[in-house]
């Protein structure tokens, strides 16, 4: 039915601040629910049935004045229901429910009475809660895809269509991923608490490697239609920022922060009128975001002011940083990026990383010396299969003046690319070259 004010129907208007309180606060609601229960799997389960509940009753009497304490009680009855259920099977579970029930929690004491819309967690362990729960779904008991699939359902709060939308997979395997992460978790008895200051460094990279692939793929579309998936690339800037709150003294969370915001600061720019990709030297550099610069430049200062050096992270935020600073691509630093290049592939070294430093010879040096770089590639075959490494050797070949070489490479690199808007590109040029 409509709203009185003849606004949208009610059902709707629940519909959207249930999504909204969701995409905000499902890492609080979900870490809080897990501390207390101890249990990572039901946190979740019992977070998505008050999730579903809030749907029917917000609907019904509208959204609550505290709708994060009314999701957090509701799944906290549910979780006593999971738990009288199992206490036919366990005692130690009966016990725990009757705690509960009670209003008993493990890390802090009673609840008050009938305060179904106090936040029913110890505001001081808010940020330790999410933390846990971000180094709990990038445990390395998981599989990457796992990681990857349980990170943007449980800390992102996204749904499983879309993250198989985002990823192209069917909700099918989303589902599976994160049915069969959640009993790994529960199978190897991995706790759900913050790791120790020791242990965390080591386990950091996990984190961050997950955060990365989600941005990588929204900021370059690995297939389908679409170059770009900014949704999905946000949210990666959104949890890092997050990860960046609660881990400040960490110069590679600051790294990877200044490398997406750098990096999505050129989003607005990248593609045309009609999702068409547009190339680094013809985009309009005007409509490239400078508040996204501006915070990933300081993004970059602060992991540089640690004094304990740039990671892998941090070098490419560096080498973003030429670029978002250059008026055009004749004025950039080549040199300089030629140098970072060099710097990250001593620290995290790569074919990728070699093409693209390649890539920066050619603009600094001139193409021959960079075209031996990548036929060496060519013969390591590290890069086969990829469309990366034609699509630069074609590149290089049309710049010596031999075309011919050049159109078979960029049309081998069409073959092989899985994105439409890339495609399109390499097999213009090749076109261009008849």
């Amino acid at each position: 039915m409509p709203s009185a004010d003849g606004g949208p129907p009610i059902a709707d208007a629940a519909r959207r601040a249930v999504e909204a309180v969701w995409r905000i606060e499902s890492a609080r609601v979900v870490g809080a629910l897990a501390r207390y229960t101890g249990d990572f799997a039901l946190a979740e389960d019992v977070a998505q049935e008050a999730l579903a509940e809030a749907l029917v009753t917000w609907s019904r009497d509208g959204a609550p004045a505290n709708p994060v304490g009314w999701l957090l009680t509701t799944a906290r009855r549910r979780a006593i229901d999971a738990f009288r259920r199992r206490s036919a099977l366990d005692e130690r579970y009966a016990l725990l429910a009757g705690h509960l029930a009670e209003g008993e929690f493990s890390s802090g004491g009673p609840a008050a009475p009938g305060a179904a819309d106090d936040l029913p967690w110890d505001p001081a362990r808010v940020d330790d809660d999410v933390l846990a729960l971000m180094f709990t779904a990038c445990h390395p008991v998981l599989s990457p895809e796992a990681r990857v699939a349980l990170t943007l359902r449980v800390v992102g709060g996204l749904s499983s269509e879309e993250i198989a939308r985002a990823f192209l997979v069917p909700v099918p395997t989303v589902q599976a991923r994160i049915t069969r992460a959640k009993k790994t978790i529960g199978a190897a008895h991995v706790p759900f608490e913050l790791p120790r200051p020791e242990e965390r460094r080591e386990r950091l990279g996990a984190v961050l490697s997950v955060l990365y692939v989600i941005f990588t793929e929204g900021s370059t579309a690995t297939a389908g239609d679409s170059l770009l998936r900014p949704d999905l690339a946000y949210e990666a800037v959104r949890l890092a920022r997050m990860l960046a709150a609660l881990l400040p003294d960490e110069p590679e969370v600051y790294g990877q922060l200044a490398l997406f915001e750098l990096t999505a600061a050129r989003f607005p720019a990248r593609t045309g009128p009609d999702g068409e990709a547009v190339l680094l030297e013809d985009q309009d550099r005007r409509r490239w975001d400078r508040s996204a610069i501006r915070r990933g430049l300081a993004a970059l200062g602060r992991a540089t002011s640690t004094g304990r050096g740039l990671g892998p992270y941090g070098l490419q935020a560096a080498i973003a940083g030429c670029h978002a600073t250059a008026a055009s691509v004749g004025e950039t630093d080549w040199e300089r990026i030629v140098l970072l290049y060099e710097a990250l592939g001593r620290v995290a070294p790569s074919p990728v990383v070699e093409l693209n430093r390649a890539v920066a010879v050619a603009m600094a040096s001139g193409p021959q010396q960079a075209l031996d770089m990548v036929d060496e590639l060519a013969v390591s075959g590290r890069l086969s299969g990829s469309y990366l490494l034609p699509s630069v050797r074609g590149e290089l070949l049309v710049r010596l003046g031999r075309t011919t070489e050049a159109r078979a490479e960029l049309q081998l690199a069409a073959r092989l690319c899985g994105n439409a808007r890339e495609r399109a590109v390499l097999l213009g040029k090749a076109a261009a070259l008849e």
